[in-house]
């Protein structure tokens, strides 16, 4: 048994989240151009998701389904929560999010990088049951000044604007390391949930060498000043995936990675330079390439080394999957959409049958088995059905051959669209 690991210990998690990170943008999904040993080292000691997606295809949205473990939907937040038009708006105070509830139960709590669920500071994260936020509250910043796209300061630390200077991707991890090796000096039986919220690789496209491209009350073009985009893509995920190295090294030098859940995945498809592999769309669209993203978690002694799991999984399953691990029972009242993943990845469970949904914009997609039904990507009137077992790069639309299982979907769509709203959605 590991130090710090006693027959009654609950298990600390490392949430790592990229942005804008594609399905083709790793090496254990399939990438020789970028160069992710860290990532794929999570991949090697514990699990691989072949089928894990984000619940939006934007960023707000499935910040919300993933804090709270539910269609974001039921919060309103459909959209992208903009610097410029919606610095009024944020996750409804009715939501709990899983740090609220974790720490109900005893658990530290920290999340370092991006919020994107409020602006204003009654919707801060250190109001949502964090303990501790160091980062940026809208969609990007520039990685050296922390100016974001509409030309606003933003770097905090709990509620108040605290300028620190390095560069974004750094300084997550920075903390990140920082609130774990003060957790096991000060009370290492105690658990933790650390959410480290990476910018990368979203724009501004800037390295980790770059300088400073924006400036107070000057945004400038908002993707970056790099003409070499890919290039400096690439250099964004390496020190993204150096800093996972030093999280996983940090863990296993304190004596407590047997006792630690790391799990890491992408809120949506990818945007300009990125590679969602052979999947269709990216950002923005309800096709695999919006939503089907690199997702991998590793805890050694109870996840096998080495698991592949094709298993449809979410993003507001980790909700109840870290209730589940912690033996926490949600609140009374608290409905979770999502569900608990650990079956699926200590191998005892294959499959959960259930149906999936997404929304954005007009664009709909329904998922049930292997099939999915696409509403709205191209025409409005046009419906697309897709076996996804035999063309997962959706080519081949099958609604003409089977409109009574396209009726079908259709129908379940419309009752989950019935189920879930709740009026009117940010867009």
């Amino acid at each position: 048994m590991a130090e710090g690991k006693s027959a009654n210990a609950r298990p600390n998690i490392v949430l790592v989240v990229a942005d804008d990170m594609g399905y083709g943008d790793c090496g254990c999904f399939g990438s020789d151009y970028i160069k992710t040993p860290n990532i794929d080292t999570v991949a090697e000691r514990g699990v691989r998701f072949s089928d894990f997606h984000s619940n939006g295809a934007l960023c707000s949205p499935t910040r919300a389904a993933l804090l709270t473990g539910r269609y974001q939907q039921r919060s309103g937040i459909e959209g992208v929560i903009s610097a410029k038009n919606h610095r009024h708006v944020g996750l409804p105070f009715e939501e709990r999010t899983f740090a609220e509830v974790l720490k109900g139960a005893g658990y530290r709590t920290a999340l370092f990088g991006k919020w994107h669920l409020g602006y204003e500071k009654r919707f801060n994260p250190s109001k949502r049951g964090f303990d501790e936020f160091v980062g940026f509250v809208s969609g990007n910043i520039d990685y050296r000044s922390h100016i974001d796209q509409v030309g606003i300061e933003d770097w905090w630390k709990a509620d108040e604007l605290t300028p620190e200077d390095g560069y974004t991707t750094d300084l997550v991890t920075k903390h990140g390391l920082r609130f774990i090796e003060d957790g096991v000096r000060e009370d290492r039986y105690r658990p933790f949930c650390l959410y480290l919220a990476h910018e990368c690789p979203h724009y501004p496209y800037q390295g980790p060498h770059d300088d400073a491209y924006r400036t107070p009350g000057n945004p400038r073009p908002i993707n970056g000043p790099r003409e070499d985009k890919r290039q400096a893509y690439k250099e964004m995920m390496e020190c993204m995936d150096a800093g996972i190295g030093k999280i996983l090294d940090c863990v296993r030098a304190n004596g407590i990675e047997e006792n630690t859940l790391v799990f890491f995945f992408s809120d949506n498809g990818p945007s300009g330079p990125g590679s969602a592999g052979t999947l269709r769309g990216g950002k923005g669209t309800v096709w695999e390439g919006g939503h089907r993203v690199p997702a991998a978690a590793c805890w050694p002694g109870t996840i096998p080394p080495g698991t592949e799991t094709d298993a449809t999984c979410i993003g507001m399953d980790l909700f109840p999957t870290m209730l589940a691990m912690a033996g926490v029972e949600p609140p009374p009242g608290l409905e979770l959409d999502g569900a608990d993943i650990m079956p699926v990845m200590t191998g005892g469970a294959p499959r959960l049958e259930r149906d999936l949904f997404w929304r954005l914009k007009g664009k709909r997609a329904v998922r049930s088995g292997k099939w999915k039904l696409v509403l709205g990507e191209r025409d409005a009137e046009e419906r697309e059905l897709f076996d996804l077992e035999t063309d997962l790069s959706e080519s081949e639309n099958l609604a003409g051959d089977r409109p009574d299982l396209a009726d079908e979907l259709e129908k379940k769509l419309v009752a989950w669209e019935t189920d879930v709203s709740m009026g009117e959605q940010l867009s």
